[in-house]
């Protein structure tokens, strides 16, 4: 790929707009006493692993807009449309994941209960079948996913960020089960102690937001 868009004049103008990083997420987490049996040190080291995907997705961006301006084409290019997606996700998703905690967590409203106990004949089913979806043995996300075509919810297990992620389909809770989102506080051999911390920092405002949206 060429180094500069200098050298390509039909490049986009807005090609290097930088996606920002969304730094209001990690103020909510780390006010006051910080997240519960979540440590400040390992969510302010989480959020730098997403301020990485930031970087490295607006790299990638720019890197692909010089590319097509240049009409290059190829494995590397390839590669690169690939890597953005992977990118891509690992942004969006990191983002909904802060997004849906808040320290010590918070209530679901009889609203919230109500839609997941039509999906899963009780909350407690929910809670554990999300659980054991987190359970997975495989590095990614636990989601629980709103299918806006019938209203049906469902718990998916997304590998990496991308693989089982499905199109259309609108996030409401997403729990990172990565080692970075444990490993500091709990060992390698930790997520069950990490599962069951997130759910007492649920911010459940946020999942009823997203469930009427």
């Amino acid at each position: 790929f060429p180094a500069s868009a200098q050298e390509h004049p039909q490049a986009p103008s807005n090609m290097s707009a930088d996606y920002p990083v969304k730094t209001e997420l990690l103020e909510k987490l780390v006010a006051g006493s910080g997240l519960v049996e979540i440590t400040k040190d390992l969510i302010e080291q989480h959020f730098g692993l997403y301020k990485g995907y930031v970087a490295n997705l607006n790299a990638l961006r720019k890197e692909l807009a010089e590319g097509r301006a240049a009409g290059a084409s190829g494995p590397v290019v390839a590669d690169r449309r690939r890597r953005f997606g992977f990118e891509y996700n690992g942004v969006v998703l990191h983002e909904l994941y802060f997004e849906n905690m808040i320290p010590g967590g918070s209530q679901p409203s009889d609203t919230v209960v109500q839609t997941i106990e039509r999906a899963f004949g009780s909350f407690d089913a929910w809670v554990k079948d999300f659980k054991a979806t987190g359970a997975s043995r495989s590095i990614g996300w636990a989601i629980l996913y709103l299918d806006p075509s019938t209203g049906a919810l469902n718990n998916h297990f997304v590998q990496l960020h991308e693989d089982g992620n499905v199109a259309g389909f609108v996030p409401i809770l997403i729990m990172d089960v990565w080692e970075h989102a444990y490993i500091l506080d709990n060992g390698a051999a930790g997520r069950p102690k990490y599962i069951e911390a997130f759910f007492k920092n649920i911010d459940w405002a946020v999942v009823e937001r997203r469930l009427s949206e």
